[in-house]
């Protein structure tokens, strides 16, 4: 899992699929935790033209093929299995190299299809912390930036 964590984490950019301004939902905390490490966001929800984290807003995107530069974004998906199979095929189809599949957001099917088509996918209960459930940004990604981080010294050093 440090291979997926150091390649996820050296994408120049990130995006949250299931990003929300609705404080109570995991979009909404993924998509903060990432603000708050001064990691440049967007925001996915086909729904919302943008979301509001305190007093600033967002501009959201409608999905992965609308993203900036995909081939350099890093996806957490917080959507329910249903959304999630659909999505990881249309990042894959705009070359987005890495996914983090949040708890909640996969079962077997989408694990498989994530892992064989992405050149890192973060998902499933090997070595995170998040319980039953899985790896989760809001508590393995700092260990994952510390990965990420230290794979960059010894790379530039």
């Amino acid at each position: 899992m440090e291979a997926a964590l150091k390649t996820f984490f050296s994408s120049a950019r990130f995006a949250v699929a299931g990003a929300s301004s609705d404080t109570s939902k995991y979009g909404h905390k993924v998509f903060v935790w990432y603000l708050t490490h001064s990691l440049p966001a967007t925001p996915l929800n086909p729904r919302a033209p943008s979301i509001t984290v305190g007093a600033k807003s967002y501009d959201t995107v409608a999905s992965p093929s609308a993203l900036v530069d995909a081939q350099n974004t890093s996806l957490s998906i917080i959507t329910p299995p249903a959304v999630t199979m659909a999505l990881l095929k249309e990042a894959k189809e705009a070359g987005v190299p890495a996914v983090w599949l949040q708890p909640g957001s996969f079962d077997a099917e989408i694990i498989e299809y994530a892992r064989k088509e992405f050149k890192a996918a973060i998902a499933g209960m090997d070595g995170g912390t998040w319980g039953d459930e899985g790896w989760c940004v809001l508590v393995d990604g700092e260990r994952g930036l510390k990965t990420a981080h230290r794979h960059w010294e010894r790379a530039n050093i």
